[in-house]
């Protein structure tokens, strides 16, 4: 797979560049939606988005080219086989996402929660079509399947500091959404972040196992959007997501922002460990990883003068909210591909401890 001759025209329009030297495959997209691709180009000038000027002289780019079946034509390609019309719809939105959070969010992020930046986006008879910077170049050119203590920490601190960027009450967004421009500011990202969000997952919740986990679905998930304080979630926070730096005392960059929506930060956090850590690890180093991450949290909300929210009442409701997020991801699974190796005792334990948060909050209101 190559540049459609469209993409190709666009491209060096777009880019100023005297030609294109070469394209090499990076990856194809989940299910057969398209390619990316790394571009080599000769000369280029790109447009500063951000201050209108033509500074950028990046040659090596990275092309995101989407390319989906039509609405009513799933693309047979889905590696655990749920090719239907919701899951298609899905994607479709998920790549509408992406292009609003970089064009509209992706500025906030600064060193310490890096992103690619992105030089152009389109859409094209054939597809939409994303430029982005090559984060190889960019002095992130490590990626990792699992992670030692160190890199663990540097994911947790990614984390910590992309949501303190979008760090929020739920009341401070009742108050600041009465202004119009406000209420619109998340409007073309996910309602609720993650891609299990149980909202858009009912074939994957029809599929489970009768139980009190599946019956607890809406419980859980209502926890978890009426938490107190809100973020924006990356939503996909694996470890294949992020992308290392050479120097162990750079923060990580981080890539593929489809899902990204509001909700309580330990969405993140509980997949992220999930993704790069052994039940036997997360056993282990559960207090000391959470420890680290809000105490990252904390000085990033340091940082940037976040005073409007109070930390120890913020740490105390995700803290609570972790075994409720892990569960969540837990009845996803259970539904999407029931025997996956994330569901692990550690994550049955998790669910217990949900389940036993749940019915607490039941005995309480029973009682009041």
């Amino acid at each position: 797979m190559t540049l459609t001759p469209e993409s190709a025209t666009w491209l060096q329009n777009v880019s100023g560049a005297s030609s294109i030297e070469d394209v090499q495959q990076v990856q194809t997209l989940w299910s057969g939606y398209g390619q990316i691709l790394r571009v080599k180009l000769k000369q280029p000038s790109w447009p500063d988005l951000a201050s209108n000027t033509t500074a950028c002289q990046a040659t090596n780019v990275i092309v995101k080219q989407i390319s989906p079946p039509g609405l009513n034509e799933p693309s047979g390609g889905h590696p655990r086989g749920w090719n239907t019309s919701q899951s298609h719809r899905r994607k479709l939105q998920s790549y509408e996402v992406e292009s609003a959070f970089y064009a509209q969010h992706s500025s906030r992020c600064n060193e310490f929660c890096r992103v690619a930046k992105c030089f152009a986006q389109a859409d094209l008879p054939s597809g939409q079509i994303m430029v982005l910077e090559d984060l190889d170049d960019a002095g992130f050119p490590v990626r990792h399947h699992s992670l030692d203590a160190t890199g663990v920490n540097q994911g947790l601190q990614w984390l910590a500091n992309f949501h303190a960027t979008f760090l929020h009450s739920a009341k401070q967004a009742d108050r600041n959404w009465a202004d119009r421009d406000q209420a619109d500011q998340w409007s073309e990202l996910w309602p609720v972040g993650t891609y299990w969000h149980l909202a858009t997952r009912p074939d994957e919740l029809d599929a489970m196992p009768s139980g009190t986990l599946k019956d607890a679905a809406s419980a859980l998930d209502d926890r978890l959007n009426q938490s107190e304080f809100q973020t924006l979630v990356h939503g996909d926070a694996k470890v294949a997501n992020m992308c290392f730096a050479d120097d162990p005392n750079r923060f990580p960059a981080m890539v593929d922002f489809q899902y990204v929506g509001r909700s309580c930060g330990m969405k993140d956090v509980a997949y992220f460990l999930s993704s790069c850590m052994s039940e036997s690890d997360c056993e282990r180093n559960e207090s000391r990883y959470l420890a680290t991450y809000f105490e990252a949290l904390h000085d990033a909300m340091s940082t940037r003068g976040i005073d409007q929210v109070d930390f120890a009442t913020l740490e105390s409701s995700w803290r609570h909210l972790y075994p409720i997020a892990w569960a969540d991801f837990v009845r996803f699974l259970e539904g999407w591909c029931p025997g996956h190796a994330k569901l692990t005792g550690y994550s049955r334990r998790m669910v217990e401890i949900a389940m036993d948060h749940l019915n607490d909050k039941h005995d309480r209101s029973a009682s009041d």
